[in-house]
This record gives structure tokens, C-alpha cells and sequence, in this order.
């Protein structure tokens, strides 16, 4: 089969074997998947990562020793693989599993490949009305929703959004169904303008502009989900937020962050990290349309284009990039 192997900051796409199945694992041939902004930063050295990268897809079982009610099904799946036998996986938390795995970003190759191997336990069925287009944003979707389900979100609540990246637009057309008082802030007009078709108010804030001038023209929230992928991004989360207010943090960077906590704990701001989420909520929102995800897809390349797919992935200001894995045509520009 062809993969796409990470390794030294250098792309190879090559032959490499099917992977086998261990007892409780499904083979996986992956119809589509997407590139992530994490996959990104795989490439530039985050998460020491060597081998196929990609956590984004949507597949069909073709295999599953001991569990033939699997096969032919199509199915997203849980990137966190858990050992099974630690306290965080008896309470049903392996995203937390010290030992864990995770697919396509550590210790378990991932999507960008014909085929992968996927504990069974993982897996999560495609309702038939959403098409693999749609179900390759389960996993990032899930993760936009996550925040809902950290934290309390009234109706009332002033929530900024920042970044108008994938996880920013898909963080703010996710929220939009918790409160009525929603403002997504970002840099580029035309990914703007993708939220306001979906009636999400919008502002543009300019790529050198002060936080302090962001904060003196904007106000002060009660909630700011920082989805910016930049270091700097936290900076601004907090020229945002009110006293005692709430900032939920998506980015994950290379590069560290410099805070100055003395503004944190003066006015005693809580900061909650955000990971993944709930696959089945996700694929609920999208069986039932409640969120157009479609929209945010730039163009879907054939396999055999991955370095050109990524390089349009890392360019600043693109939508999300997919992979048609299974090379059925030449790029498509998003007509969905």
C-alpha cells in the first residue's frame, strides 16, 4: 500500500506493508481524510513524531478478526488508544492514559495511508446520510464541541472566538447553538465571511494591531476560546477576558507560550486546556445538519498529490485540504 512517511522534516511517499491486525483491532481502508493544523506542526517538530501522521478520516472496515458484524461498515474513530488497564481507562478517559497512543501523532501510524489499523474499540459507525466529506470532520468537530462540555455556556455569556483558522470557524459554528452573544475575530475576510453565512458575527483584527488596542475596540467577554494556532495567541485571550472570566485554550504549537501570570491571578482568570471530544455528539450535529462544515473545505487532492495538498494546507489563510485517498480525480475546488 502507499504512505506518506514523516520523518527528519522531510515528506516520502512509498510502498510500505498493510498493516496486520492484533486481536481486537480493525483494518481500515481509508476513503478520505483531512489535514490538520496539528499535522503541521508534526511536520515542523511538535510531538517528536515519526511515521504516518493523519488523524482526520473516514474509512470502511475490512477487516476485524472475531467481529465479522464490522466489515463493509464505515466508520470514524477515537484517535486515543488507550492501555485498557490504568485508572484513567477504567473511568473511560483514555485520552489522559499515560501510556497512551494516538493515531497519526504518537506511537501509532495514522490516515495518510490506504489502510490503517484501529483498536475496535475506537471506532464510531457513519450515519448513512453523512457522506465521507462531512464525516472527516467528526474528530475535529467533536474537539469544537468539547468546549461545551467543559465549561457552562449561557445563553448570556459575551464568548469571543479567536482565530479564523479550521478550529476557530469550527469552534464558533459549533458554540453558535449555546449562546446568542457570539463574536468570532480574525484576520481573513473571506474565512470570515464563511461564519457569517452561518449567522456568527464577525470582526477582523489586524495582523500587528495591539492587544491592548484589540481589547480597547472589542471589550471584555466572559469567555474566549483562544483557536488561534499562534504562541502569542493566549496574550490576546487575556487582554479579553473580564476579571474572573473563562479562556478555553485549542491551539497546540511548536513554539512555547510567554505569559505574564500576574494578570491571571489578579483578576483570577481560569484557563482550561481543550483537547478531543465526543465522536457520537459530533456525528449527531452532523447527521442532523446543525452545523455546515462543508463549507470550510478548500479542495479535496487525490492521493497521489499529497505533497502539493500539503503544501496548500501550510499556506497561510487556506480552508481545510482533504485527501481523496483512494486518487478519484484531480483536485476539486470546494462546490459543496
Amino acid at each position: 500500500m502507499k504512505a506518506v512517511i514523516f520523518g527528519n522534516n522531510q515528506i516520502n511517499v512509498m510502498e510500505t506493508q498493510v498493516p496486520g491486525q492484533k486481536q481486537g483491532e480493525a483494518l481500515v481502508k481509508v476513503y478520505m481524510a483531512g489535514i490538520c493544523g496539528t499535522d503541521i506542526e508534526i511536520f515542523n517538530g511538535y510531538a517528536e513524531f515519526s511515521g504516518t501522521p493523519g488523524h482526520e478520516f473516514a474509512g470502511i472496515v475490512e477487516a476485524a478478526p472475531g467481529y465479522p458484524e464490522l466489515l463493509g461498515k464505515r466508520i470514524v474513530a477515537d484517535i486515543n488508544c488507550g492501555c485498557g488497564e490504568c485508572r484513567w481507562c477504567r473511568h473511560g478517559d483514555a485520552r489522559h492514559c499515560e501510556s497512551r497512543r494516538v493515531i497519526g501523532i504518537r506511537g501509532i501510524n495514522g490516515a495518510f495511508a490506504e489502510y490503517l489499523s484501529v483498536p475496535v474499540k475506537n471506532l464510531h459507525f457513519i450515519p448513512d446520510s453523512v457522506d465521507n466529506l462531512r464525516a472527516v470532520f467528526a474528530e475535529p468537530l467533536a474537539a469544537a464541541l468539547e468546549i461545551a462540555q467543559q465549561i457552562h455556556i449561557k445563553n448570556t455569556d459575551r464568548v469571543a472566538v479567536l482565530g479564523d483558522g479550521k478550529m476557530g470557524l469550527l469552534a464558533a459554528i459549533a458554540l453558535k447553538h449555546y449562546t446568542g452573544n457570539l463574536l468570532l475575530a480574525g484576520r481573513y475576510p473571506e474565512k470570515l465571511a464563511i461564519a457569517e453565512d452561518q449567522r456568527i458575527d464577525t470582526v477582523r483584527i489586524g495582523r500587528k494591531e495591539p492587544d491592548k488596542d484589540i481589547a480597547r475596540r472589542l471589550g471584555q467577554f466572559d469567555m474566549v476560546v483562544e483557536a488561534t494556532g499562534s504562541p502569542a495567541g493566549i496574550n490576546t485571550a487575556l487582554a479579553l477576558v473580564r476579571p474572573k472570566g473563562r479562556i478555553i485554550v485549542k491551539s497546540t504549537s511548536r513554539s512555547p507560550s510567554q505569559i505574564d501570570f500576574s494578570g491571571v491571578v489578579v483578576d483570577e482568570i481560569h484557563i482550561v486546556g481543550s483537547r478531543c471530544g465526543d465522536i457520537d455528539l459530533a456525528l449527531r450535529f452532523l447527521e442532523h445538519r446543525w452545523v455546515d462544515v462543508a463549507a470550510l473545505v478548500e479542495k479535496i487532492y487525490p492521493f497521489s498529490g499529497f505533497t502539493e495538498a500539503f503544501e496548500r494546507a501550510r499556506q497561510k489563510g487556506s480552508l481545510k485540504v482533504l485527501l481523496d485517498i483512494n486518487d478519484s480525480g484531480t483536485p476539486q475546488s470546494n462546490s459543496f
